[in-house]
């Protein structure tokens, strides 16, 4: 490890909470009722990036395939569950399993392309590789699920009577709801896109900064964070396809008619 990385004090790691209270402080100006949330997301931040280290300590001195399996499952089925808990509106038995493959399939499928074809680290379940970029695929991911079936839902409620009269014109279920399916997409992969647009001038991303800060070369630290952002586009991509191609189909009966109770 190089000799001129900073190692930060307890100190020094408590004086960072100091942007938590002024985060605080604004909201409670403003009157906006964030301050539980804000509290809880720290706490629960700090404790599982705390226990994700040591974990990780032990992972890199014992690597075995079975443990990186394993906590890249743990990780995926961590980020569906987490996809039902931030959804605002109620999900259905379906939705949830149409949810799940999607991330299932997309991410790993993403992750073993990615590892395999672009890395090529060996051994293959190497966990210093193989786990912080499968948290960066399956997060980015998730994140992307989330807004895709906010806005599937949301646009199939909200626009329910334009379906409706597509359909009564001889339109069929994947016709009616193209534009919804379409915006759903866009709106799940935009951040990926902007995240993209302003790496480099606007901003240095984590992965980058933390190689740098490392002491690894720039220029190599540039070559991964480029390949990784490629990466996380394409899993985002093809995860949030996945659901919103099969998502859609949840909102109508097996006559091509939009169920009731949405």
């Amino acid at each position: 490890m190089n000799e001129n990385i900073i190692d930060l004090t307890i100190w020094q790691l408590a004086a960072a909470y100091v942007f938590i209270l002024l985060l605080l402080l604004i909201v409670k100006i403003r009157k906006i009722p964030r301050n539980k949330e804000i509290l809880v997301s720290t706490l629960r931040m700090t404790i599982q990036l705390l226990l994700v280290g040591y974990i990780l300590i032990y992972l890199f001195e014992n690597p075995h395939p079975g443990w990186t399996i394993l906590v890249v499952l743990v990780m995926v089925t961590f980020a569906i569950w987490n996809i039902y808990r931030r959804v605002s509106s109620g999900l259905d038995k379906k939705m949830k399993q149409i949810i799940a493959v999607s991330m299932a399939v997309g991410t790993l499928s993403s992750l073993i392309y990615f590892n395999f074809v672009v890395i090529q680290f060996s051994p293959w379940y190497e966990p210093r590789y193989f786990i912080p970029i499968a948290g960066m695929i399956i997060g980015n991911s998730m994140t992307g699920v989330t807004l895709g079936v906010q806005t599937l839902t949301e646009g199939m409620k909200d626009q329910r009577q334009r379906v409706e009269g597509a359909l009564m014109l001889g339109a069929s279920p994947k016709e009616a709801s193209r534009k919804i399916v379409n915006q759903a997409f866009d709106n799940a992969i935009l951040p990926t896109i902007n995240s993209m647009v302003g790496t480099g001038i606007v901003f240095l991303p984590g992965m980058m900064t933390g190689q740098i800060l490392a002491g690894v070369n720039p220029v190599t630290a540039i070559e991964y964070q480029i390949a990784i952002l490629l990466g996380v586009a394409g899993a985002v991509a093809l995860t949030v396809i996945l659901f919103v191609q099969n998502g859609y189909k949840v909102f109508f009966n097996e006559k091509s008619q939009l169920n009731e109770q949405n």
